[in-house]
């Protein structure tokens, strides 16, 4: 399947790129950073989604925003809005198969900075909008959840032993995901997946479940 990645040149972006071409699918990534490796199969473009123009690709099936910043400052421009140009671009059309949204567990929570969480609030919605359009090519829409995550963009709390005690105390299983794990599930979401649409994926080590009965 023809494939495009928002944000594939480190963390979860690269993991779910290297996921689809070992698997045989034909990739292209857009990201404001080079390419994160030279492989057949892989078209690698640098550009803002949201703010460069976006270059005509053809017939996209398969389609991941993945792209985002944190606590920056254009965290609703680039996680919402520019997710939303992407989607717009080369989501809503008849060859699309699958859109997924990577969202994070602070669209439900809350808890992080508030423009990141209002942007990752704001992709859940607009992912159930985008469900209700491509239903009519038989396409899915979905987003998943991630939690706490180990990639360089959280090297700041995973490097600090005192605050990853903290971290981990607030999870049922005392550990975060990989970006391969999340690959594997934006996988089987996108490609095996044909029936679940219009939902989100909680994936975050049981941090949302976390409680304490006392009596």
């Amino acid at each position: 399947m023809k494939v495009l990645i928002t944000g594939t040149s480190r963390g979860i972006g690269r993991a779910i790129a290297e996921e689809f071409l070992g698997k045989g699918h034909a990739v292209t990534g857009i990201d404001v950073a080079p390419a994160p490796f030279c492989a057949e199969r892989y078209t690698h473009i640098l550009a803002d989604i949201a703010a460069d123009p976006l270059p005509e690709l053809g017939d996209v099936e398969i389609l991941i925003n993945n792209a985002g910043v944190q606590d920056s400052g254009r965290d609703i421009a680039v996680n919402l809005e520019g997710s939303m140009r992407v989607t717009e671009r080369y989501g809503i059309q008849p060859s699309i198969r699958s859109v997924l949204f990577i969202a994070s567990s602070s669209a439900r929570t809350g808890a992080e900075f508030p423009a990141y969480a209002a942007s990752k609030g704001g992709l859940v919605a607009y992912m159930k909008n985008v469900a209700l359009r491509v239903a009519v090519y038989g396409a899915t829409s979905n987003s998943l959840s991630p939690g706490g995550v180990l990639t360089p963009l959280n090297d700041h709390v995973i490097r600090d032993p005192v605050l990853w005690e903290r971290i981990m105390a607030q999870t049922l299983l005392p550990k975060w995901a990989t970006p391969e794990e999340i690959a594997e599930w934006a996988y089987f979401v996108t490609v095996v997946n044909r029936s679940m649409t219009a939902q989100d994926i909680l994936i975050d080590n049981g941090e949302n479940a976390k409680t304490e009965f006392v009596w």
